[in-house]
């Protein structure tokens, strides 16, 4: 929540490579005030992207373009995460809080049912408000999801604890290169990932897995789409797991795909793959 001058410059470069007109709305909700941008055909299906934590909505910046043909895009700032959501209400203590958050998100956006697309974090939140929710969701769409099938790489969160106690640009940069193996193309996105050591967050909830008889009863048409390069887990053993949790979903692997490189450095077959789905 907020952040130095850096990283809000950065944010907001990342920002305006959304193509088209974007609209900016600020939600208040007993927790504090959620920023949402807002883009596509007004009367397209609805479209609500949860991103990862420490990646904000603007992460979208390569996939919006195609997703905002067809759909009405709501894409906000995580509720106790980096970003210009401001959390000065309510503690956030686990899912419940996350899911009566994102339930009053959609209430004061008068989303009655919409698709909810999340990757890494923001899919765990996704998973979570499908299971709790399910009249709201139309489709489902987990990029990568973590703590949702499996427990995470006890590798990759060694990695990530210095970067979560001691952030620096440093450590950022380095730790999603090793993670994606290149450094990222998008100058702009470069810069924001640096930016973010400075950038403040309250809380980022503990993520705990959803109990098997709830994944099993879940009706709501949903697609894992996993990163085959993750060290967040591995998506190979994640894949079947997946599939034996949840027997309706649709499971598939983005070849060459890692867990942070998702959303921004392959939107093309991202892009047809999600619009395939929500089609």
């Amino acid at each position: 929540m907020g952040g130095g001058t850096a990283f809000l410059s950065a944010y907001d470069s990342v920002l305006r490579q959304w193509p088209g007109e974007v609209d900016t709305v600020d939600v208040p909700s007993a927790y504090g005030t959620t920023r949402v941008h807002v883009t596509g055909p007004k009367n397209g299906t609805p479209l609500v992207l949860l991103p990862g934590g420490g990646a904000t909505s603007v992460v979208w910046f390569a996939n919006v373009g195609a997703l905002a043909a067809a759909h009405r895009v709501y894409a906000p700032d995580l509720m106790g995460d980096i970003g210009r959501s401001v959390h000065d209400g309510a503690p956030l203590r686990g899912a419940d809080d996350l899911v009566a958050w994102l339930d009053t998100l959609f209430d004061a956006l008068r989303l009655d049912a919409a698709h909810l697309c999340g990757h890494s974090y923001g899919a765990w939140i996704a998973l979570n408000y499908a299971l709790r929710a399910p009249h709201r969701i139309t489709r489902l769409a987990l990029l990568d999801p973590t703590d949702c099938f499996a427990g995470m790489s006890p590798a990759y969160l060694l990695r990530a604890l210095p970067v979560l106690i001691r952030p620096t640009a440093g450590r950022v940069e380095a730790f999603h290169r090793w993670e994606t193996g290149r450094t990222p193309e998008n100058p702009a996105w470069r810069a924001f990932l640096g930016s973010t050591a400075q950038a403040r967050r309250s809380k980022v909830v503990r993520m705990r897995r959803p109990k098997a008889d709830e994944l099993r009863t879940c009706a709501v048409p949903t697609l894992v789409l996993l990163a085959a390069r993750s060290r967040a887990h591995n998506a190979r053993k994640v894949a079947p797991r997946a599939r034996r949790l949840m027997p309706g979903a649709t499971v598939d692997l983005l070849p060459n795909a890692s867990h942070h490189s998702l959303p921004t450095e392959q939107p093309a077959e991202l892009d047809r793959v999600l619009r395939r789905f929500l089609a």
